[in-house]
């Protein structure tokens, strides 16, 4: 049972958060929970870290950061407690989670939760830190966003749990953002690849690597809300059954960036120079397109997120130089919309009726990315709503469509 920060905002909800641990032991199961930071203080940690330090050492920043779980542990020990449970709480050390050396984003490498399965024979509910492992040099290193999700899925796996539940502040996996859409409907399943697109095309649900674990070892997970007693959507393999739905979800990104590169010259060589230069400076790369050469030039431009954005045009500046490229554009007005769904597989005409969608609502495609699954398009940032919501309603994805359907 992971539990975020929202859900443990203030004593009330921690309180809440051990009840509902509670009934789950007093169901039969032997609860292990995994916790994030209460509230923002995992952003108000690293406010405090840029007010002492322009460029705060990563190993120390990781000793600080790593102390929000900590807060979080022995709060809700003290609420298991205090309703008289048995309880006991243990950081990502001591729970047996490893983890590289690469500070504020590192790795789970293994782990071996010896003292985790000793303390659930004694009968005690296990509370975990979230987000943190002990590196080989014996140091904490956090994993990361959505590093807590991370470590309930990797957890899960390891103790060869039933379920792993991701409880946070909505009821699931809807078909998009209901702020976006009002009819927006909640998915009762999902498969892994579906939530990966989903995730890597900007839905907030669940970070990307946590699916990618999922989908390694076979979690079953269910994304449910902490403050509900409502079903939540159950993410696992894809199921024959689930190639009936052809769209699943329309996911968006508003934070996203376009970097250009014009008159590269066209020769073997060209991308490797570009993207390694990237690559080194720890910059992820979404979407690529390289035009056709003319005159032995070509035009390369692709997306990053919009943090990245200074970086990217930082790494790039020398690369330009060395290839005699004509300019170094960026234009940061701009979004990514996405269709997904494992039915595309077996359905054709998804990718021409998001085009013809599009182009009724007069919004203008500047790049196109499509997977087996998922079909993405880069328009202007202040068109994304309209997008969302013309797609939404032509895939027949909300509430009203469903009981048309029926």
């Amino acid at each position: 049972m992971k539990f975020g920060g929202s859900s443990l905002a203030n004593a009330a909800k921690i309180k809440h958060v051990a009840g509902r641990v509670i009934r789950r032991k007093h169901n039969g199961y032997r609860p292990v929970v995994v916790v994030s930071a209460p509230g923002d203080m995992t952003d108000d940690l690293l406010k405090l870290s840029q007010g002492v330090s322009e460029n705060p050492d990563e190993r120390e920043l990781d000793m600080l950061l790593a102390t929000g779980e900590q807060a979080s542990i022995a709060l809700m020990c003290m609420a298991l407690k205090d309703a008289g449970q048995a309880a006991i709480s243990l950081t990502g050390p001591q729970a047996g989670i490893f983890a590289d050396t690469d500070h504020t984003r590192a790795r789970i490498t293994h782990i071996l939760p010896k003292k985790i399965q000793s303390e659930l024979a004694k009968g005690k509910i296990v509370v975990v830190a979230g987000f943190q492992g002990l590196n080989p040099n014996e140091d904490i290193a956090t994993l990361g966003r959505g590093g807590s999700d991370l470590t309930a899925i990797a957890l899960a796996a390891s103790l060869k749990a039933d379920l792993c539940e991701i409880y946070t502040d909505v009821e699931g996996v809807f078909t998009t953002d209901p702020r976006v859409v009002a009819d927006a409907r909640k998915l009762s399943e999902i498969s892994y690849d579906e939530m990966l697109e989903l995730a890597g095309a900007g839905a907030q649900v669940m970070q990307g690597r946590s699916v990618e674990v999922a989908k390694k070892f076979n979690v079953v997970f269910e994304v449910r809300s902490t403050f509900s007693d409502a079903p939540g959507t159950r993410v696992h393999q894809e199921a024959a059954s689930m190639e009936d739905v052809v769209v699943s979800g329309i996911a968006f990104d508003r934070n996203q960036a376009k970097v250009s590169l014009a008159d590269v010259p066209d020769r073997p060589g060209i991308a490797a120079e570009i993207f390694g230069a990237l690559a080194k400076a720890r910059v992820n790369v979404d979407m690529i397109i390289q035009s056709g050469a003319r005159d032995g030039l070509n035009d390369i431009s692709f997306t990053v997120s919009q943090g990245d954005l200074n970086k990217t045009l930082k790494a790039l500046e020398p690369v330009k130089k060395l290839l005699g490229a004509r300019e170094l554009l960026q234009e940061s007005h701009i979004g990514k919309v996405a269709v997904v769904g494992v039915g595309m597989r077996s359905h054709p005409g998804v990718a021409a009726k998001m085009f013809q969608v599009l182009a009724e609502k007069r919004i203008n495609i500047q790049m196109i990315s499509t997977s087996e699954i998922k079909i993405s398009c880069v328009v202007a940032k202040d068109q994304i709503d309209a997008a969302v919501r013309a797609l939404h309603d032509a895939f027949e994805l909300g509430k009203k469509a469903k009981r048309k359907a029926k």
